[in-house]
């Protein structure tokens, strides 16, 4: 298997799907002329020319609307927000038109659409470009929610997406691009509503993604040079989530942390923890632990961002609470 980076895998999801389907095409901000804002969309102008990947205005409401026009006439767009933040400008047509249209024309219309781009806290973005966006569209039936952490994950999920025929929300992360791991070589795909256990443990269960999944492994190894056992568990994808690989390792290990970078307060942590009560309570010897960003918007001094974001000490001592330790 080749190592390659985040963006590199994401780039060949891209490559591969427009060049097996020609419905498939790309639209944005910037993706086009400047191959992406993070360059994930590198060279594909060039291959693909200019019908196929569209730089768009700044307008991100008109261009969502116009991929949701464009797959209920049987295409398959990819829409990329330069940052997912502004995805709020087209909640209105993310929300009401592409999650309900299914619903609203009897199944007359599949909405068979990939809203893609970086989300969640970097490097010093500031309020209005780290927040955590997945909690946003949890809510809304009718889309599917996910949110790679490996490079693996991210080109097999972005592929599946992008043949799902329900409008999908594909959250990336910008402190992920840069980081490299195994893809397998040739075609593949990785369902959607599949996590995986990404290191198997006996103690405690700490269910994360995206970011929080490479904090989680970190700390799982230094946990276990403490004597500590912590198993990891990836949804991979927040809805459909993949409720019966969390409830099966809670009850191996009888301990649970739910950990994300989003405000605690209705997150997913919440109804992760929520699921785990009501389907594992037997099983529970404490009760479930959160690690979430603090509730305030993200700051940018550098100092202030460190605090607002979930650490790895915060998770230790989540940890060894639920340990009693």
């Amino acid at each position: 298997m080749a190592i390659i980076t985040y963006r590199e895998a994401l780039n060949q999801a891209l490559r591969e799907e427009m060049r097996r389907d020609p419905r498939v095409f790309l639209m944005g901000e910037e993706v086009g002329l400047y191959q992406g804002a993070y360059k994930v969309s590198q060279g594909l102008l060039e291959e693909f020319g200019s019908k196929r990947v569209i730089d768009t205005p700044i307008s991100e409401a008109g261009f969502t609307g116009v991929g949701i026009g464009a797959a209920m006439v049987g295409l398959r767009p990819i829409v990329e927000m330069m940052t997912f933040n502004f995805a709020l400008v087209a909640i209105d047509q993310i929300v009401n038109q592409a999650a309900k249209i299914l619903y609203m024309s009897g199944g007359q219309y599949n909405v068979p659409m990939v809203i893609r781009g970086p989300g969640g806290p970097a490097h010093q973005l500031a309020a209005q470009h780290s927040q955590s966006m997945e909690s946003y569209f949890y809510h809304v039936p009718g889309l599917k929610i996910v949110r790679p952490g490996t490079p693996k994950d991210a080109k097999g999920l972005l592929k599946s997406s992008i043949r799902d025929d329900d409008p999908v929300i594909f959250i990336e992360s910008e402190l992920l691009y840069g980081t490299k791991g195994e893809v397998p070589d040739g075609d593949y795909t990785i369902p959607l509503g599949v996590g995986e256990i990404k290191r198997e443990g006996r103690d405690v269960t700490i269910i994360a993604y995206s970011t929080m999944l490479l904090l989680a492994l970190q700390t799982a190894e230094e946990l276990e040079r403490e004597g500590i056992s912590v198993e990891v568990v990836d949804p991979r994808t927040l809805r459909p989530l993949d409720i019966d690989l969390i409830i099966e390792s809670v009850k191996k290990t009888n301990r649970a942390v739910v950990m994300e970078s989003g405000a605690g307060f209705a997150g997913i942590g919440s109804g992760i923890g929520a699921i785990i009560s009501e389907q594992a309570f037997d099983y529970l010897d404490a009760p479930v632990e959160r690690v979430t960003g603090a509730n305030a918007p993200t700051p940018y001094a550098k100092n202030l961002e460190r605090a607002k974001i979930p650490s790895k000490e915060r998770l230790i001592a989540a940890v060894k609470k639920v340990l009693a330790i």
